[in-house]
């Protein structure tokens, strides 16, 4: 399988993205392109004056609320969606029922369905159901992710079901009924009359290797996602639907699929839950583009969004492929990550939309980023309802990595050398290597700056001794601001969190890694293939001996 890591934007590599996940993500991404073209980026807790008028869904920690500001103007974020996208667009693209009633008001095709309100009882949307043909498909109408859609359902029988997880289980009251259409789904990306990014949304699926169980199997689909960006976040969670779902299709997790077999696991193709974006920006027909162009200019004051359709394949319709979703405060990981084809620049775009002043401004050379955890610490902790972050350097980036040794680990020596490395406006850090070393990486848009910095190493007047400076070019991504850094920042209780989940998670990857290799060596030890050829290997072994 690719590495999924060589799939990205080349300015979003996994190490500046690595604290924002899901859809702080989102947010990071559009915010971090308007910082890079020099706009000043604000974060906001959600008792910020300027988000009180903002539809926000849910609950939001710090990370999802921004603006971002030029001499011109200043804009306001939440997630991936602008202010100018209008409350009432959002209300009607977070409704499912109101969706399909002004789409099918503009001629936009959408699945023959209806919505039923909390006061309509279970009684009234299964007779409803009676006048649509099966497969249907029941979901709430405000869910988001996913979460409560039931597809395909074959029967009267399984409708009922579905009712009572989705409307008592799950508690989604108010519903929507529709008829399931078959084909592959797309998440469309546009911006006014621009299909920006499309990808085809894959159910979570495994492919068999003839050796492997299928609850392996998903452990090793697992391992693979964590090498993605975005993936690494939306793992493949064993649960009540994948469970019936496998057992649905006749098969058990201790089942062994054939070689190159694949098993999908669930109906539901969201990447939060386990699926595979693909990108198709290029390869989509026009006439999909076309109808997810038409699904946003349907809903006044929307302007920009995501739009879910599915290909029409089996049914006889006349559309040829229909609209089941919009989504005005979209995810775009699943574009900015996918498995297969072509990372898609949404930040930029939505960037180039509400500044267009900016446009042409080229990022994606930036090697400048900010620490996510530690600019919204004074909002975590609540000793702030907005936090500013420092401006990004303009133009080209120069950096360099020392590598001191001697008497160098003093904190003395290290305030001493950030204060003149802040002086010269250079951005990096200071962290402590071995016993009689130090790394330190600077960076800035003056060479002259890192030259004079390098003279300084070795005059410090007090007790530290330099006995050694190794120079070298640096390549990676470096932060704004300069750190004097373990690894973790001991002053901020946040920062140390972080470091003790990620060791503890570090250690429950390597148990599982360790247990996995012993089951694969004791699948080895019981085959047929390794009793059958233990014969030659001691052939095999007398002969090294007697050598």
């Amino acid at each position: 399988m690719k590495d999924h890591q060589s799939i990205s934007l080349p300015q979003l590599p996994g190490e500046v993205v690595k604290n924002a996940r899901k859809t702080r993500l989102d947010a990071f991404a559009v915010a971090l392109e308007g910082w890079r073209r020099g706009l000043k980026l604000k974060w906001y807790t959600r008792d910020s004056e300027h988000f009180q008028d903002m539809v926000i869904f849910g609950v939001n920690p710090p990370g999802r609320l921004f603006s971002l500001s030029s001499e011109e103007r200043t804009h306001y974020f939440f997630r991936t969606r602008g202010d100018k996208v209008t409350n009432e667009a959002v209300e009607i693209g977070s409704e499912k029922d109101d969706t399909k009633v002004w789409l099918s008001k503009a001629g936009v095709p959408v699945p023959l369905g209806m919505g039923f309100g909390e006061e309509a009882t279970d009684e009234e949307v299964i007779n409803y159901s009676k006048t649509l043909d099966f497969p249907l498909v029941l979901k709430p109408t405000n869910a988001s992710l996913g979460n409560g859609v039931v597809t395909n359902i074959k029967s009267e029988k399984e409708f009922i079901k579905a009712i009572n997880y989705v409307r008592h289980e799950l508690e989604y009251s108010e519903v929507v009924v529709e008829q399931h259409v078959d084909g592959k789904e797309y998440r469309v990306y546009v911006i006014e009359d621009q299909v920006i990014a499309a990808y085809n949304r894959v159910p979570a699926n495994i492919i068999g290797d003839g050796s492997h169980t299928i609850e392996e199997l998903i452990e090793l689909k697992n391992n693979e996602r964590k090498k993605n960006a975005r993936l690494n976040s939306c793992l493949i969670e064993m649960d009540k639907e994948i469970l019936e779902f496998i057992q649905s299709t006749g098969y058990t997790l201790d089942s062994i699929p054939n070689k190159g077999e694949q098993i999908y696991l669930r109906q539901k193709t969201n990447v939060s839950s386990g699926g595979d974006p693909i990108d198709v920006t290029d390869s989509l027909p026009e006439e999909y583009k076309t109808i997810a162009i038409n699904a946003i200019k349907a809903v006044p004051g929307l302007y920009h969004g995501g739009v879910d359709i599915i290909v029409n394949e089996n049914r006889d319709l006349s559309a040829p492929a229909v609209v089941i979703e919009l989504n005005p405060t979209a995810q775009i990981g699943g574009i900015l990550y996918p498995l297969k084809g072509k990372a898609r620049n949404i930040p930029g775009a939505i960037i180039d939309y509400y500044f267009p002043e900016t446009k042409g401004m080229d990022t994606s050379d930036s090697q400048i980023y900010f620490d996510l955890v530690n600019i919204l610490e004074p909002l975590e902790n609540r000793s702030a309802i907005e936090v500013e972050v420092r401006p990004a350097p303009m133009g080209e980036l120069f950096a360099k990595k020392f590598v001191v040794t001697g008497m160098v680990q003093r904190q003395r020596y290290h305030r001493w050398l950030k204060k003149h490395a802040l002086d010269r406006n250079l951005n990096g850090y200071i962290k402590n290597m071995v016993f009689d070393e130090i790394e330190i990486i600077v960076a800035g848009t003056n060479k002259s700056d890192i030259n004079e910095f390098k003279k300084l190493i070795d005059q410090y007047p007090q007790s530290s001794k330099v006995v050694n400076i190794k120079e070298e070019n640096w390549k990676e991504p470096v932060t704004v601001g300069f750190e004097i850094t373990e690894g973790y920042n001991t002053s901020s209780i946040k920062s140390v969190e972080y470091a003790l989940r990620k060791m503890e998670k570090d250690l429950k990857h390597l148990t599982k890694q360790r247990n996995r290799i012993e089951k694969d060596n004791q699948h080895i030890l019981e085959s047929t293939s390794w009793k059958f050829t233990m014969p030659i290997r001691k052939v095999k072994s007398m002969v090294k001996r007697k050598k």
